[in-house]
Formats: structure tokens, C-alpha cells, sequence
């Protein structure tokens, strides 16, 4: 692999992807990469949709643009992020406080540290020291901050120091992608690697930019992501996006497919089923909602009632799922599992890129874009490193009913479910339950 000098302009390879660390851009072609055949940058220009803002008694949520879905026509995909102002509180610029999650409570409520009675955020700050080999999110557009602010955040919660050997950002198709002018994007990208670094601090996280969020340049960057955990011994890839179901969805499957590679993707944070989640070698991770007393203590999750996933349309179930056909039928069942991704019981995050004209900062968000990357990073640290996703996700259904190794989910309601609620064992709410620990993933 050659080393550029970060003054270097000379132009790599055409359809190479650029890699940028905090060291300059490294050369991907002899990773075999020129093969890779990838659009343009800039051939895509994302619907231009409209903030959605809903006032509850918990707090303010804003749903970006980019999290509206565009339906199948647009060709598009969009992330499941949501933002939560706290009652009474402006958005961004405060000091994170509170019971919103940190890197600490988070490692405390899914087992990845000894447990503290509680698991409060606001007096707990031991860290899990796991994670190995490497973890690459897939996000679209360019996000000029994103090392800062991993950086910053790192500095805040005590994880490792941020540097050339433990992140770097890659552009897909070979040249910079544009920024998403709303800062959504941007957002959803400090999301994903935060939460990755958080609950698998000793990976490598690589952000691999897609050169917008259409189908084709985001499934085009995910062959990179794949073949770049690949050739750096396995791990995981993480994909926050998703985009409505389509007949022709079976052709997709291939770009979800690498040596030692398991993927995860969102379930969605609306009624329906969702593209990749659906795909039979993706980890489907839905959402839960942290549920803490008055001064902060953990009490259990229960699901989040508006949590993507169902019964796919044209994915035949697949072997994994046969234990459960009595509740996914003839197809492909999501989620398979779910973790936090309620807004109002969300995490922090820091996020220096101006979003809508207004730099955040901390700020609080949600959706089921903070449980893929966060499920990443857990079975990242249990470190077993399957062969693929089927071999992984054949380890979470032989699980089903252990609650050692995941805490089935057993209270709540759901759009997903027939019976509107979750039930027992695995159901469309929150697939087989909650990670918990480091065994049997």
C-alpha cells in the first residue's frame, strides 16, 4: 500500500477508491479495488425534503430530511436518525448531562463491563476496553469534521485517543464526495462512528463515503467497505441507511457478501420493512427504549413503538429463521435483534458540522441509526470473527430463549407486530432480544 504526502494532488487511479487519514490519502487500487467499477460523484441529487418536527411530553424530535423516506421510486436511501431536544432546552451546545446515554451506561446496560447497579449515566464512567481488527461504516456525502469530532467526543468519555491507526475515512469512488448542504448526512455519519468507537473502542473504524445516498453509489461504497474489513483479517460493517423493498431486491444480496465480513443494517424507524435490513446475509437491528427511573437508573427496555421491520415481500425465509416461521411465515422476518433507538431515551453524540444553518454540537439523537453501528461494535468485541453473516446470525438464532446471551424483549407495542405487541421469545418487535454480554455472537 503506498503512502501519499497530504500535499500530494496527483490523481489516483480512475474508479480507485481515496482513502484520507489524519496522515494524507493512501492508494486502495493495489487492494484490488480498480476492479471495482463505481458512478461518478455528484450524479445523484438527494430529494429535497423538509424537517419534521413532533412535540411530545418527553421532549422535541426532529427528523431530518434525509431521514424522511423517499419510497421506491426515488431510487434513494435515507438514514433513521432522529434528534431530541430535552424540554425546555435549545438544540445542541450543552454540556452532556443527564440520563441519555453515554459510552459507560451503554457498556453497563448490554454487558460489555461488570455491572453497576443502575447503570446511570451521570455517576458511571467505566469503559469497555474490547474491539479488535475492523469495523467500517457506510454513509453517503463527505463529512470534513468527522475525525474532530470523534476526537472530541473520545476526549469526553475517556476512549482512546483518535488516531491515524485507529480511524481514517475512505471515498468510495476514488474523489471527494460533495457535502450534504443540510448537515443531515453529516450527523448520521458523527452517529455511526461514535457509537462504533464507544462499545468497541479498540477497533479500527473506517468511514467509508458513498458519493450520495442513491442505491447505486451507496451499494458501490459498500463493496468497498467489505473488501477493505476483509483484507484487514474480518470484522464488521455497519449501514444506518435504508430504502424501500423492491422486486428486484435479490440482485442487491452480492454487495452484502465478503470473506469474514458480517453486516448490520437499520430495521427502520417507520412501519415497513427495509432495504438492506431485509437482505437474508444483514443483521436486521431494530430498536428499544431505554426505560430509568427519576434520578436516573436503569429499569429495563421495552420496545420502541415505532420501530421499522415486518415480513419481506420477495426475501424467502431464510435458513436461520425456520425456528420461527410461525411467526415470520414464508419470508424473511426483521429485526433480528434491536437495541437503544428510541430519541427520547437516546445518546449523546458530538457533531461540529452546521446542521440546517446551526452548529449542535452535543446534542441527543435516536433512531434505529445508533443501534447498527452499536451492534456492530458488540459482536466486534466478542470477538469471534465468523466466517459471514450466516454463520453469525445461525449463532443468534441458536440463542433464542438464552437470556445469558440475549434479553428477550417481552414488553411494549409495536407497528410491526400482528399483535401489536412484543411477545415471548422472537417477534417483529425486537427479533430475538437485546445483546447481552459477549457470548453467542
Amino acid at each position: 500500500m503506498a503512502l501519499l504526502n497530504a500535499s500530494d494532488k496527483t490523481p489516483l487511479l480512475p474508479n480507485s477508491p481515496r482513502r484520507e487519514g489524519l496522515l494524507g490519502q493512501v492508494c486502495l487500487a493495489c487492494l484490488g479495488f480498480a476492479a471495482v467499477i463505481l458512478p461518478a460523484a455528484g450524479a445523484y441529487a438527494a430529494p429535497d425534503t423538509a424537517a419534521q418536527v413532533s412535540v411530545t411530553p418527553e421532549g422535541t424530535i426532529i427528523t431530518p430530511g434525509s431521514s424522511v423516506p423517499h419510497g421506491p421510486a426515488s431510487r434513494a436511501a435515507h438514514t433513521n436518525l432522529q434528534i431530541f431536544v430535552p424540554p425546555g432546552a435549545a438544540p445542541g451546545n450543552t454540556a452532556p448531562s443527564g440520563k441519555y446515554e453515554t459510552p459507560a451506561s451503554l457498556a453497563c446496560i448490554y454487558g460489555l463491563t461488570p455491572n453497576t447497579k443502575g447503570c446511570n449515566p451521570e455517576t458511571l464512567s467505566r469503559v469497555t476496553a474490547t474491539g479488535s481488527k475492523m469495523i467500517a461504516i457506510v454513509d453517503a456525502y463527505r463529512d470534513d469534521t468527522a475525525a474532530h469530532d470523534l476526537a472530541v467526543y473520545s476526549a469526553k468519555y475517556g476512549l482512546p485517543k483518535i488516531t491515524k491507526d485507529n480511524f481514517a475515512v475512505v471515498y468510495a469512488a476514488g474523489t471527494r464526495p460533495k457535502q450534504d448542504p443540510t448537515g443531515d448526512w453529516e450527523v448520521e455519519e458523527s452517529l455511526d462512528i461514535e457509537m462504533a468507537h464507544a462499545l468497541a473502542p479498540n477497533a479500527k473504524i473506517v468511514l467509508v463515503e458513498a458519493a450520495s445516498p442513491s442505491n447505486a453509489d451507496l451499494f458501490a461504497a459498500e463493496r468497498v467497505a467489505g473488501a477493505l474489513v476483509s483484507a484487514a483479517g474480518g470484522g464488521e460493517v455497519s449501514n444506518s441507511w435504508g430504502g424501500s423493498e423492491v422486486a428486484q431486491e435479490a440482485k442487491f444480496i452480492p454487495s452484502f457478501k465478503a470473506a469474514n465480513v458480517v453486516f448490520f443494517a437499520s430495521s427502520g424507524d417507520s412501519p415497513g420493512t427495509s432495504v438492506p435490513a431485509m437482505l437474508p446475509d444483514v443483521v436486521a437491528v431494530g430498536g428499544t427504549s431505554i426505560n430509568r427511573s427519576s434520578s436516573g437508573e436503569f429499569e429495563s427496555q421495552t420496545t420502541w413503538s415505532i420501530d421499522g421491520g415486518g415480513t419481506s415481500a420477495y426475501i424467502p425465509v431464510p435458513a436461520f429463521q425456520h425456528a420461527v416461521t410461525a411467526i415470520v411465515g414464508k419470508f424473511r422476518g426483521s429485526p433480528d435483534i434491536a437495541l437503544v433507538a428510541n430519541p427520547s431515551t437516546g445518546v449523546w453524540i458530538y457533531d461540529s458540522t452546521p446542521y440546517s444553518g446551526q452548529v449542535l454540537n452535543w446534542l441527543v439523537v435516536g433512531g434505529t441509526s445508533v443501534s447498527s453501528p452499536a451492534a456492530a461494535a458488540i459482536v466486534n468485541s466478542a470477538g469471534a470473527f465468523k466466517p459471514s453473516t450466516e454463520s453469525e446470525l445461525g449463532e443468534m438464532y441458536s440463542k433464542l430463549g438464552d437470556a445469558t446471551d440475549f434479553i428477550d424483549i417481552t414488553a411494549g407495542s409495536c407497528v410491526n407486530a400482528a399483535s401489536g405487541s412484543a411477545s415471548v421469545g422472537y417477534d417483529l418487535c425486537t427479533g430475538i432480544g437485546a445483546p447481552f454480554g459477549l457470548r453467542g455472537k
